[in-house]
């Protein structure tokens, strides 16, 4: 396995907990928005008080419709209110979940070597990583770790778009792209479903299926019983997609120290998983 992707798998456990959060019900009312307000507002804060349409192009899988309502709901309670509440919000989940060990000195330590690969991103080219790697950082340790690792998983994010980009996958393309059965189902992947992808990105079905016709045109996709599944083009493409993504980032997770400071996030990362919080996790 690459050391780009060895990160990612190790450390996304760590930054989703933002989105799958106890708090987060809480949060919302504090804010007064809706699960798409408060999810859009507090990822794309960075970006500062922008118009719409560049959330929208950073936000490359979801509805144009549904993101420029959500940030507008944002904007209008303030999008610094709407970033400090989630920063509360995953500082609270990770002092619950990780108990002793965060206010331990590693967290510390931990969040300066993640500081450190993040401010040698190269960030031509990736508008949300740049965004997150200027916005201010932190004071306290724990939050301080949760930025640095957004800012290097929004570069891993936007290095993604741009391989969806060259292989001409818009947003909903890449959608339900992703989604459709590969030929070999003995091989394990994050998927969320029609249904919730349905609804967290907000696709309706004409267009769900609109799409679905375009991958099958090109050879990608073909139209089973129940759904979609990838031809041996497709499964190809999803291949090289997920091998470019993880190409672009291997650079910065074979730089010296960095496989160090992943190995040192594991102890952390399964007292995550152990708390049963995360989808797909069960309390230990």
């Amino acid at each position: 396995m690459s050391a780009a992707r060895t990160a990612y798998e190790t450390l996304e456990p760590f930054h989703v907990l933002v989105y799958f959060n106890p708090g987060l019900g809480d949060a919302m009312a504090d804010t007064g928005l809706d699960p798409h307000g408060f999810y859009v507002g507090g990822r794309a804060a960075p970006l500062g008080d922008c118009a719409a349409d560049v959330v929208v192009s950073a936000f490359y899988n979801f509805s144009p419709e549904l993101i420029t309502g959500a940030w507008e709901r944002a904007r209008a309670v303030g999008l610094e209110a709407v970033a400090q509440r989630r920063y509360r919000l995953i500082g609270d989940q990770l002092r619950t979940i990780l108990d002793e060990q965060a206010a331990g000195p590693e967290i510390a330590e931990l969040a300066d070597g993640f500081g450190a690969l993040a401010a040698d991103l190269p960030l031509a080219g990736r508008p949300l990583a740049a965004a997150w790697a200027g916005a201010t950082v932190p004071g306290e340790p724990l939050a301080r770790l949760w930025h640095h690792i957004a800012v290097l998983r929004e570069w891993r994010g936007d290095n993604h778009i741009a391989a969806l980009v060259i292989h001409g996958l818009d947003g909903l393309d890449a959608v339900t792209f992703h989604e459709a059965e590969l030929p070999d189902p003995t091989v394990q992947r994050r998927t969320l479903g029609k249904q919730m992808v349905q609804l967290t990105r907000g696709w309706d079905d004409a267009a769900w299926e609109a799409s679905v016709d375009r991958i099958v045109a090109r050879g990608l996709a073909e139209r089973t019983d129940d759904g979609h599944r990838l031809t041996a083009d497709g499964a190809a493409l999803y291949d090289d997609l997920e091998a470019t993504t993880d190409a672009l980032g291997e650079a910065v997770w074979s730089a010296p120290g960095a496989a160090e400071l992943v190995a040192r996030m594991r102890p952390l990362v399964k007292t995550i998983l152990d708390a049963g919080v995360l989808p797909g996790t069960g309390k230990k």
